[in-house]
């Protein structure tokens, strides 16, 4: 027998042992309510954050313009990631999202580790929104004499509760609440692209220079501290990419997922160029880089040179927004991840457990819990919060994306030996994209490591946190191992229980 043959043999005996009924349950009660128009601004909300609203201001003033050439270069690869999700979910939509992917394509051990790796994710990321959130609130201390004496930890807690709560309502909810959050963004966007593109057509006078890229050259050009710190510039870019992949995750609740998801993947791309690239290439052609700096958002910044007053109580508004989308998300796809780890054994029992209105409340909650860690931060180190949180976030996102790429190779595979077929809508330049993205991935770790002392400290403590997941592997595996086969089942309360060895016996017996 050749290799090819060889290969063939040994994915077919392996996919023969998957258990279709488990991708079943993992998807089992919950209520498929999201609406179009509510996916379509999940993908928009996605790729929009706070990494735009005010990272790109301390950026800008660091690298340049040459800041939209690094959102450019990021963008490609984020939409590489969103198209290897899009063909996995066109494949088969789940809430378990690339933890379902990676227990079809891979095994237990793989959905684990990229399950949890995803969940740490996310509380890193709640971390830093709760922050970025009480930090904005608190500017509205200036105007409401009441919130003068409220700590910044305390207005953290307000809204990790506010979230929280409505994320167990129900799942129309969420969409609700997200779809809105997101047109507040794209308004704000779309109103800055609006007056900034008349001036730079009309040439409207700003104070002590002219607009266009007149303006760019008269300040050192494109690249005025030269090429590396654009390079080192990506690592804090690929935070403000994070979340795309929440499109796939609400996949599993969507309606008509066949017809909706490809339309919202598709017109990431073009979001990404238009929002993300667009914005800073016009903030770089409307003041000098100078005029921006850390901690002040690019928009306040430009909005404020042209006298336009309330511009910074609006932006500040819209950055709470932002902050609170991106909480919302991680507390709805937290829920689901875990509930999706729990049902194969790689998690609690307890985290399978779902309310009447098909909500993971359980899951949500020790997501929830977790977040008090941000909470904590806030009033201890309320300095350096947002920082660690963001260091630690784009390390375990990496993480995370490279298993849907790897999930989508491996279905690339699989077709190849004839024993899957790829849906229609494919990820582009499939296998060269995906080894192409992973190199990149690579690359974003490097830089990490060489940004001292945070950087360089989170990726010293990475192989601390595999002997983590290696331990917590040992400790659940016996329970997979249970589940699959079949000594442990969930019953109708959705409790783990033993089933007795004459049951088994006589499922044995039924089945031959």
């Amino acid at each position: 027998m050749n290799n090819n043959g060889s290969a063939r043999a040994v994915e077919a005996t392996r996919a023969a042992k998957i258990d279709s009924h488990a991708f079943a349950a993992e998807d089992a009660g919950y209520k498929k309510t999201l609406k179009p128009r509510q996916i379509q601004m999940i993908a928009i909300g996605g790729a929009i954050g706070s990494g735009l609203f005010m990272g790109a201001g301390a950026r800008l003033a660091e690298a340049g313009p040459s800041l939209a050439f690094v959102y450019a270069v990021c963008g490609i690869f984020a939409w590489f990631i969103i198209r290897a999700m899009g063909e996995l979910v066109m494949h088969r939509p789940s809430t378990g999202s690339f933890v379902s992917y990676a227990r079809e394509f891979y095994n237990e051990k793989w959905a684990f580790t990229v399950g949890w790796m995803y969940w740490t994710d996310w509380v890193m990321v709640a971390i830093a929104d709760l922050t970025a959130a009480a930090l904005y609130l608190s500017f509205f201390k200036a105007y409401f004499p009441f919130m003068a004496d409220i700590p910044q930890w305390t207005l953290a807690l307000g809204c990790l509760g506010f979230i929280t709560a409505l994320n167990l309502v129900s799942v129309k909810i969420f969409g609700e609440l997200e779809f809105w959050f997101a047109f507040v963004k794209v308004a704000a966007l779309v109103t800055f692209l609006c007056v900034g593109i008349y001036m730079v057509l009309f040439g409207t006078p700003l104070p002590g220079h002219e607009v266009g890229f007149k303006l760019i050259s008269d300040n050192g050009g494109w690249f005025p501290f030269g090429l590396m710190p654009a390079i080192i510039m990506i690592q804090g870019v690929i935070f403000a990419y994070g979340s795309i992949e929440l499109v796939g995750t609400a996949a599993g609740e969507a309606e008509n997922v066949k017809e909706v998801m490809p339309k919202a993947i598709r017109a990431v791309m073009f979001r990404i160029a238009i929002f993300y690239v667009g914005s800073v290439l016009l903030l770089a052609m409307l003041l000098p880089h100078s005029a921006y700096q850390a901690g002040v958002s690019p928009f306040v910044t430009f909005f404020g040179s042209i006298g336009f007053k309330g511009a910074d109580a609006i932006m500040n508004m819209v950055l709470v927004t932002a902050a609170l989308s991106s909480l919302n998300a991680g507390i709805y796809s937290t829920g689901r991840i875990l509930r999706s780890l729990a049902i194969k054994g790689s998690a609690p029992s307890y985290l399978a457990r779902m309310n009447k209105q098909g909500v993971p409340f359980a899951g949500i909650m020790l997501t929830t819990v977790a977040s008090l860690l941000g909470v904590g931060m806030n009033a201890i180190v309320p300095g350096q919060a947002f920082e660690i949180a963001m260091t630690l976030t784009a390390v375990l996102i990496i993480g995370s994306w490279s298993g849907i790429v790897l999930c989508q190779l491996k279905l690339y595979k699989l077709s190849k030996l004839g024993l899957v077929k790829r849906p229609d809508f494919r990820m582009p330049l499939a296998p060269y994209s995906g080894y192409a993205t992973l190199g990149f991935f690579g690359l974003v770790l490097a830089l990490i490591a060489c940004n001292y002392p945070v950087g360089t400290f989170t990726i010293a403590a990475t192989p601390f946190y595999a002997l983590a997941l290696v331990a917590g592997w040992f400790l659940v595996r016996r329970r997979v191992r249970s589940i699959e086969e079949g000594a442990l089942v969930f019953n109708e309360h959705q409790e783990l229980i033993s089933v007795g060895s004459e049951v088994r016996l006589a499922d044995a017996n039924l089945q031959n």
